[in-house]
């Protein structure tokens, strides 16, 4: 690989952003741009992801506690205004601008942006150098424990969903983003969050253990009857933050032939946890050696986390993924797992989930 090149030797399909979000958020403040024009606000736009490489993934619908909810830069995880409960009716409304928001980048795209309802219009429009769009819902405030709501968001488009966030809702308890703490935080699921993950194997969606605490994870791992899945976190062993997966954890998904997307916030990378841009790529390659060790080469992908984290500076926005790929050339890592960690395995998880 050369290292002048900023764009990604393969298509990169990204496990997680939040840059649906994002844009809802600065329209509410009255900054409102465009996802096709080019910016330097943010992580992700249409014209940094043509740059980059970048082929799409799992678009992120996540309701916050408040609006000032700033997880690019340090804040207080203890202050209870981050982590307050969300009402279902508030999180359904909130969700359902974003959905609105996303199916509206695919209407004005031209056809280049599409919201992907199977595997294969996935892997067909990588092919064909589109944006892929799967939709995610970060944390199930959204949803009735009748699940109507899941029901009907299923039918636009919803591929991918986590029972929480980092707080308590009627379906479990997540972790806080503390450091060094463990995930072994709180209790399981609940009744309703034990029916949600059978109501998401049914419909085929894919079920998201990033956020969830060490209880809920191993509710969860009994119960599904598909692969288990991170989209956006990192190893536990490394940096002892409660957000990543003791080995443990690890070998759960392994063992049900799962995936982890790896997160590139830096506090979740840093083994001191910091909040610190200058975090070097060789972390990253740290975390990715060690999944791949632990779980093989057809288990570990990217979640970037892209528009709501802190990432570091060498790779700063989506443009830097060539540079993350060099990174891991340069560890030893050979193209075929490349290829496998850059959008392959992606493919492959959805797969499994919609079987």
């Amino acid at each position: 690989m050369s290292n002048s090149s900023a764009k990604s030797p393969f298509p990169v399909f990204d496990g997680h952003n939040d840059t649906l979000l994002r844009l809802e958020i600065e329209r509410m403040k009255g900054k409102e741009r465009s996802f096709f024009d080019r910016s330097d606000t943010g992580h992700i736009d249409f014209e940094r992801a043509q740059e980059a490489r970048f082929s799409g993934g799992l678009f992120a619908m996540f309701v916050p506690s408040n609006l000032e909810q700033d997880f690019s830069k340090p804040f207080n995880p203890k202050d209870p205004a981050n982590f307050q409960p969300v009402p279902q009716k508030q999180a359904l409304d909130f969700t359902s601008r974003l959905l609105e928001r996303a199916e509206n980048i695919a209407a004005e795209s031209d056809g280049a942006v599409e919201i992907c309802l199977t595997p294969d219009a996935n892997k067909a429009a990588i092919e064909s150098e589109k944006l892929a769009i799967s939709l995610h819902i970060e944390g199930a405030e959204a949803i009735d424990t009748e699940f109507y709501a899941l029901e009907e968001f299923y039918k636009r488009g919803l591929r991918s969903l986590g029972l929480v966030w980092s707080r308590e809702n009627a379906f479990g308890y997540g972790v806080p983003m503390s450091h060094p703490a463990s995930p072994d935080i709180g209790s399981g699921l609940t009744e309703a969050g034990r029916d949600l993950v059978r109501a998401g194997n049914q419909l085929g969606i894919l079920l998201d253990v990033s956020h969830l605490n060490e209880k809920g994870f191993w509710d969860l791992a009994r119960i599904t009857d598909r692969p288990i899945v991170a989209s956006h976190s990192n190893v536990h062993t490394i940096c002892p933050s409660s957000r990543n997966l003791t080995d443990k954890q690890l070998d759960a998904i392994k063992e049900s032939d799962g995936l982890v997307g790896i997160n590139f916030h830096v506090g979740f990378l840093r083994p001191d946890g910091a909040f610190s841009t200058d975090t070097s790529l060789n972390t990253i390659a740290d975390h990715a050696a060690y999944l791949v060790d632990r779980l093989g080469e057809d288990r570990v992908a990217l979640g970037s986390d892209f528009d709501g984290c802190m990432v570091p500076k060498d790779i700063g926005d989506v443009t830097g993924l060539g540079r993350l790929m060099e990174a891991l050339d340069t560890r030893g890592f050979n193209s075929q797992t490349l290829e496998k960690i850059a959008f392959q395995n992606w493919i492959s998880a959805l797969e499994k989930a919609a079987a």
